[in-house]
């Protein structure tokens, strides 16, 4: 028999089974779809949430890291120190070319109670006012929606100018379009507006509590000399820095902190902070959620491969006479087995190919929800039919044994 006979064979044998089981094959068949279906919401959600998540967590710097004085020291016995540990001798020691792994570099000078009132006529905001240098944009990956950034000579020469976050320009100048050149008031110092920074998506971070009592958007950006020049001091409360890449992250923390150390004659312990542990936090939620939806499609499919064994079992049964006339006449095992195993990946891919169609439209239907690109790849259809197809060889597989090992002398005899 001819490959293309065997196909052609297949296939009648396959629409018989369906015609005369076709609840079995149904329920054999939609056991199939919905793991199919399970696998490809799984696949198309975790693509989804990964690159939403990411795409939120890549608008604060993934090579972005922070270092501050811990606010506890090493030695319980050592007396309490006073200050931030961190000081303007020690940027210009990062800026000299201390760490080589570092790309970018800036400071943080902030109040102790971080939020603040700044008034533009009978409006007022409470906004966390932060001393920053000209490098904190690309740090923070912060982008300005219009007007522009601060100059060098701006933070030299303490100019009291701000850069704004997006709702601080929705509270103070709701009837202004871009907010640039008005002028608000921090106590009694006047402050003009040069620029007017990107709204930022933080909804991820808001649901797990990092952002719940902090809104990104709700900033006052001044020069850090300025900031230092109205609290009286030098000191620096956090260095911001970019590492090189993403492999240097490590180094770049670990050399400013030794610089730090050097620099202070380990009087101050110093804490580095990045975002590598929310993406690996991400990472584990992610892999945990994947891990289940797997589960869960792999019962889904157990099912359905097991309908598929129950209607292969009955279908051997059913036509064993047929068998044994075959085999009377010369049919060899290879044939009878290639039979069998064919009609199950026939019944296989149909449900396979149900659930494709199901779970693509179940996908648009959750893109057009969420308004995430949830669209599965050709990846995970491919793949999700090459496991229904699977499925039909390892189900099917007992039962065509069975037909092509059966004796035709006592499946002739069967009644």
């Amino acid at each position: 028999m001819t490959s293309t006979g065997q196909i052609r064979d297949a296939l009648y044998q396959a629409t018989y089974a369906l015609r005369d089981n076709y609840m079995r094959t149904a329920l054999s068949i939609l056991g199939i779809a919905v793991g199919i279906i399970a696998v490809i919401i799984v696949g198309v959600v975790t693509k989804g949430v990964r690159e939403r998540v990411f795409s939120e967590l890549e608008s604060y710097g993934l090579q972005s890291f922070w270092v501050y004085r811990k606010d506890q020291d090493a030695s319980p016995n050592s007396a309490a120190r006073r200050g931030t540990g961190i000081d303007n001798e020690d940027l210009q020691a990062v800026l000299g070319g201390c760490c080589p792994a570092v790309l970018h570099v800036s400071p943080q000078v902030y109040y102790s109670n971080w939020n603040v009132t700044v008034r533009a006529g009978n409006r007022f905001d409470y906004v966390l006012l932060q001393g920053v240098d000209v490098a904190h944009n690309d740090i923070a990956k912060d982008e300005i929606g219009s007007g522009r950034n601060f100059r060098p000579i701006e933070i030299e020469s303490h100019r009291p100018v701000a850069v704004i976050g997006s709702k601080v320009h929705k509270e103070l100048f709701p009837d202004s379009p871009d907010a640039v050149g008005e002028s608000f008031r921090f106590h009694e110092m006047k402050l003009t507006v040069i620029g007017v920074l990107k709204e930022k998506k933080r909804d991820f971070l808001k649901s797990i509590g990092a952002a719940e009592n902090y809104d990104i958007n709700d900033r006052v950006l001044i020069p850090y000399t300025l900031h230092q020049q109205m609290l009286g001091s030098k000191e620096i409360h956090t260095l911001a820095g970019e590492a090189v890449d993403a492999r240097s992250l490590h180094d770049a923390q670990t050399q400013i902190v030794e610089m730090l150390k050097r620099q202070h004659h380990n009087k101050f312990t110093y804490t580095p902070d990045s975002m590598e542990g929310w993406v690996q936090t991400i990472d584990r939620i992610l892999t945990n959620i994947s891990l289940i939806g797997v589960i869960a499609a792999s019962v889904s499919l157990l099912v359905g491969g097991i309908g598929i064994m129950n209607i292969m079992t009955t279908s051997v049964v059913e036509r064993t006479r047929e068998i044994g006339i075959r085999k009377a006449i010369g049919a060899p095992q290879r044939d009878i087995l290639m039979q069998f195993l064919m009609e199950a990946v026939f019944i296989s891919t149909l449900g396979g190919v149900l659930g494709l169609a199901l779970g693509l439209a179940a996908s648009y239907g959750l893109a057009a929800w969420t308004r995430m690109d949830v669209v599965p790849s050709l990846w995970i259809m491919f793949g999700a039919l090459l496991v229904s197809m699977a499925v039909g060889v390892v189900s099917g597989y007992y039962p065509a044994r069975r037909a092509a090992s059966l004796k035709p002398v006592e499946a002739l005899r069967y009644e």
